[in-house]
């Protein structure tokens, strides 16, 4: 879809200002954040220490390399509140991450800091296309997941009308859209595929709503599944970028005019790609692990968190700040089979460049012995349903082979075979191995 590229005047002065004027701002709240923590996080303060670190050693933006690292087993030694850096009586919200093993993450934000990520929300849904008076249909979940309430009081400060819907309930869903035509969707973009079935499901094509744009985040996703929805839904799809560790969406958000990677906004957050092993900085451009500090947070500010998301940073294009790109899996969720790493995007981009099946797709790991194997579980769209399935499970499991080098098994089920998500992030890996 062509888009035409915003007015001068409608993007704000950091958007387009110079590297050497981005840099200054960076280093200057650097500067204060690693103040800010080391005065007011005892952690942070032990662990600057034990590195032989003090915040004045920082005279440019290189020389974050020296400092230590967080993760998110620090955040989950310190629960609940160890590492935040005001009183309790300051703290305006708590959101926490959904803690599906062990403890989860709890984060907290001052009034200031709900302000800001307000701002950024607004900045990345108008980089996204949206204006003031557009409508907003918001099905990220509502909670302590932030993807809800972030996009919410993001979208009311950039001027929208927002219909708060959360997730699930897909029947009424596609209800909503039909009868309060909103402009723009904010939601996984795997429970956007299931969106898109269930218009089909009520006889409507989803080509034919009102919706123009789709925000899509909280899980990676791929070309290939940009390529799909936007085909699907007639929309053009543009990728936000967060975690709520750092603040929530609204991290990081592509531009519609180009859609070549989530911009990350640099004047609230540091980032450095570093190699997951060595802990070494990488040179922008190469693949490795995003880390990121964050330059104005108050409640829970971060100093180089390792986010475990594998990327790579990019000059800037449409906007004065660099870009990340397509994450291409994780540095804890990467599967290791047969001496071959495998993630499960790289399976999506293979089931969803075939025209025959659905964009679901599930890996199922199980140990045959002394070696790991992996089922690939897909399904056949509804018009070819009559299709010859295991003529496709092999053509595909073909496919898998030659470009990445693993046989597995391959079962390709009928329509609507797939167990679907609808709240959060769809369950991609079933990992049947045997503990211990």
């Amino acid at each position: 879809m062509t888009v035409k590229r915003p007015e001068p005047g409608e993007l704000e002065p950091i958007e387009r200002a110079s590297r050497d004027e981005l840099q200054a701002l960076q280093l200057e709240r650097l500067r204060w954040s690693l103040g800010h923590v080391y005065e007011n996080v005892p952690q942070y303060r032990q662990a600057f220490d034990a590195k032989g670190v003090h915040p004045d050693d920082l005279k440019s933006l290189a020389d974050l390399a020296r400092f230590p690292f967080t993760t998110k087993a620090d955040l989950r030694e310190h629960y609940p509140y160890g590492l935040f850096a005001v009183p309790k009586e300051r703290i305006a919200r708590i959101h926490a991450s959904s803690g599906t093993t062990g403890k989860p993450t709890v984060v907290g934000y001052t009034l200031k800091d709900i302000d800001v990520w307000a701002d950024l929300v607004a900045r990345s849904i108008r980089a996204a296309g949206g204006r003031p008076g557009d409508m907003v249909h918001v099905a990220y979940g509502y909670g302590l997941f932030t993807g809800g309430l972030g996009a919410h009081y993001g979208a009311e400060r950039a001027g929208c009308t927002v219909i708060p819907m959360s997730g699930g309930q897909s029947e009424k869903q596609v209800q909503l859209i039909t009868d309060l035509r909103p402009d723009i969707i904010m939601v996984t973009p795997s429970y956007m595929q299931v969106l898109i079935e269930e218009f089909r499901r009520a006889g409507i094509d989803p080509r034919a709503t009102s919706l123009k744009v789709g925000i899509f985040g909280a899980e990676p996703w791929t070309e290939a599944m940009r390529r799909e929805i936007e085909t699907n839904a007639g929309i053009d799809a543009v990728d936000i970028y967060g975690l709520s560790e750092v603040m929530g969406p609204g991290v990081a958000s592509e531009c519609v005019e180009s859609k070549d990677g989530p911009v990350i906004w640099e004047d609230h957050f540091y980032p450095e790609i570093i190699d997951p092993l060595t802990g070494e900085v990488l040179p922008d451009g190469s693949e490795g692990e995003l880390v990121f500090t964050t330059l104005t947070k108050e409640a829970l500010p971060v100093v180089r968190y390792r986010t475990r998301d594998l990327t790579r940073l990019l000059p800037p294009t449409s906007r004065s700040m660099r870009r990340m790109g397509k994450i291409v899996g994780r540095s804890d969720d990467m599967l290791i089979i047969r001496g071959v790493n495998l993630f499960p995007t790289q399976i999506e981009e293979i089931v969803l460049n075939h025209g025959s099946l659905s964009g679901q797709y599930q890996l199922v790991v199980t140990r045959e012995g002394n070696l790991d194997a992996v089922e690939v579980r897909c399904e056949v769209l509804p018009e070819h349903a009559s299709a010859d399935r295991a003529a496709l499970a092999q053509a595909i499991g073909q496919r898998i082979k030659a470009l990445i080098g693993l046989s597995m098994a391959v079962d390709v089920g009928v329509p609507d075979s797939l167990e679907r998500t609808l709240v959060g992030k769809a369950r991609r890996v079933i990992d049947k191995r045997p503990r211990g």
